[in-house]
């Protein structure tokens, strides 16, 4: 049980709030609109292990306020001046520092092994390279996000934080579209909006896209099988804008689902190398198989 989505105190800045999704904390923010009190955890028993807390009633002015099932408390830090907020799974009491709010959950994205530089989609059954410049997720509203640009910054819109890059592994459950190119071509525009557009939270972070133009798009093998890209760059009313690429190809594992991996990089100085996109791309393996950048397909090139 965790609490339901909503506005809380952000447990690393309580002079504003913060949107928790239902299952982690987002990059959203605003400031409050009527003072609210903070969900609260009581303090973890003497010699407990398991980080498991119990559920406190609150009672204020006659209303109850039940408080959900958290399990262990979080610590939050600066990791060296990157922006981004670390976590730390404590086995003693709550730190009287941090705010009692829900705990934020961990990264999906593991690394391999055998390769702490590589990132493994267990659901999918890839792996996919996580390069120079790219860190795993933490604090992020979607869940399938297997990698982002270490850090955040003020988004130029609507308030909230932003990322300079994003990768995003998901298959394809609502669409019965068996072509690669036809569902990356009809991914590309949802892949923009999410981005560049409306957030989850209907805040509008670059004040909407003006226009986009198609860059790239063809054929390409992605972990030995057939796949097809279409890459767009976008402008924005505010900011640099950016260039977004859906990337589509058959799962290698189970049912052989199609595969969605979207790229969402800053245009400008501050994003990251576009030729990032195309050796992520070039790295995806199926999980198990690290020698495997063939097979069929494997003669196809990006082509324009």
């Amino acid at each position: 049980m965790t609490p339901p989505p909503g506005w809380y105190r952000d447990p690393s800045y309580p002079l504003v709030e913060r949107w928790w999704d239902g299952t982690a904390w987002t990059d959203h923010r605003r400031q409050p609109e009527a003072p609210q009190l903070p969900l609260t955890q009581p303090e973890s028993p003497a010699g407990g292990g398991s980080g498991r807390a119990k559920a406190v009633a609150l009672s204020v002015a006659g209303v109850v306020l039940v408080a959900s099932i958290v399990t262990g408390a979080v610590l939050l830090r600066r990791d060296d001046g990157s922006g981004d907020a670390a976590t730390t799974t404590a086995t003693t009491a709550v730190s009287p520092s941090v705010s009692d709010t829900p705990s934020p959950s961990a990264s999906t994205s593991a690394p391999s092994a055998d390769d702490p530089s590589v990132v493994v989609d267990e659901l999918n059954g890839i792996t996919l390279p996580l390069l120079d410049g790219w860190v795993r997720p933490q604090y992020v509203a979607e869940h399938d996000v297997v990698m982002t640009t270490p850090g955040t910054y003020d988004c130029p819109g609507d308030p909230g934080l932003c990322r300079h890059g994003r990768v995003i592994s998901r298959t394809v459950t609502a669409n019965d579209e068996r072509s690669p190119k036809a569902l990356a071509q009809q991914d590309i525009e949802d892949a923009a909006k999410s981005s560049y557009d409306r957030d989850l939270i209907d805040n509008r972070p670059f004040k909407g896209i003006t226009s986009h133009q198609e860059v790239k798009s063809g054929q390409v093998a992605v972990a030995g099988r057939a796949g097809y890209f279409v890459r767009w760059k976008v402008k924005t009313r505010v900011g640099p804008g950016g260039y977004v690429e859906s990337l589509a190809f058959p799962s290698s594992v189970g049912s052989e689902s199609l595969v969605i991996v979207r790229f969402a990089f800053d245009a400008g100085p501050d994003g990251p190398p576009l030729t990032d996109m195309d050796r992520i791309t070039k790295g995806i393996r199926p999980v198990g198989d690290a020698d495997t950048g063939g097979g069929v397909g494997s003669s196809i090139g990006p082509s324009k």
